[in-house]
């Protein structure tokens, strides 16, 4: 079922979560009459695309939000098939103002929303003094304000219900700043400090923050003209991840006091490595060069 602002349906009555806040996120077993809903961007591949199917396992109905609709679509009737929920998408460009303005409209006229995941971005690589102004700009959008405004409206709802997730996906490069990766490392780090922030107002109320920083994920992130030049096989095996992987682990922590949450060993041992000044220095260079090769 496609939405758009002017023809959307009003929303179910949301179910609302006990008045005793608990300590973590609660996944409630789904109830028919009153589904909940979760909202996910960039949803029509990847990571995206996996929050959606295991959101829907979950018992969640879904708006799915991303710019092409063809794609959208299909997953949304495999969804609909598969796990027997609602799937509602919205195609948008989020990296444009009208983008985010029509997703924001959607989102105060849900009153069962539950979980917002902010996953819609991209990444590019080069030098920044050479790189396209424009495509730089619309990242820092995406990635930065599209993030912020998509939450802002979605919390109303979730505090007026005392129950609710936002899920931030971030990335490693918040940390691992290489050569060639200015924007995407620095608007990263944004959204793990807008969470960490957030999470601390929202503290007691239900309603729980995650920036999930994944490393390598096996999806199409890297297959774009962007990234034409970059070679996977340059990284050992043991850097990549499934996308089920990364969004298990994630689902499976929300709520459990880590507001940064790095779904791999491997990476949490990196970034600590990082943190060594004599080896972090010496690992940034190596992976600088890797990174231009």
């Amino acid at each position: 079922m496609s939405l758009n602002p002017s023809g959307a349906q009003s929303p179910a009555t949301a179910q609302s979560a006990p008045r005793d806040v608990p300590a973590r996120f609660v996944w409630h077993p789904r109830n028919p009459s009153a589904p909940l809903t979760a909202l996910v961007t960039g949803a029509s591949a990847g990571i995206g695309a996996e929050f959606a199917r295991q959101l829907a396992g979950r018992g969640f109905d879904l708006l799915l939000v991303a710019r092409r609709a063809t794609r959208l679509t299909e997953l949304a009737r495999t969804i609909e098939s598969e796990a027997g929920v609602r799937c509602t998408v919205l195609a948008a460009d989020l990296a444009q103002e009208c983008g985010v303005a029509q997703v924001e409209a959607v989102i105060r006229q849900l009153d069962n929303l539950a979980i917002l995941v902010n996953n819609a971005g991209f990444g590019t690589v080069g030098q920044f003094v050479r790189s396209d102004p424009l495509r730089q700009q619309e990242m820092v959008y995406l990635h930065v304000m599209a993030a912020m405004r998509l939450t802002q409206a979605a919390l109303p709802a979730l505090l007026h219900h005392r129950y609710g997730a936002l899920i931030n996906v971030s990335s490693v490069a918040a940390y691992i700043r290489l050569r060639g990766n200015v924007n995407y490392s620095a608007t990263k780090a944004f959204l793990n400090a807008f969470s960490e922030t957030l999470h601390h107002e929202l503290q007691g109320t239900g309603v729980f923050v995650q920036a999930l920083c994944p490393g390598f994920t096996r999806t199409e992130f890297h297959s774009t003209p962007d990234y034409q030049n970059f070679k996977p096989h340059t990284y050992p095996a043991f850097m990549w991840q499934s996308a089920q992987k990364v969004v298990q682990r994630s689902l499976d922590a929300v709520g459990n006091g880590q507001v940064i949450y790095v779904p791999s060993l491997v990476y949490r041992a990196l970034l600590l490595a990082l943190q060594t000044p004599v080896l972090g220095e010496t690992m940034l260079r190596v992976g600088g060069r890797l990174a231009q090769a």
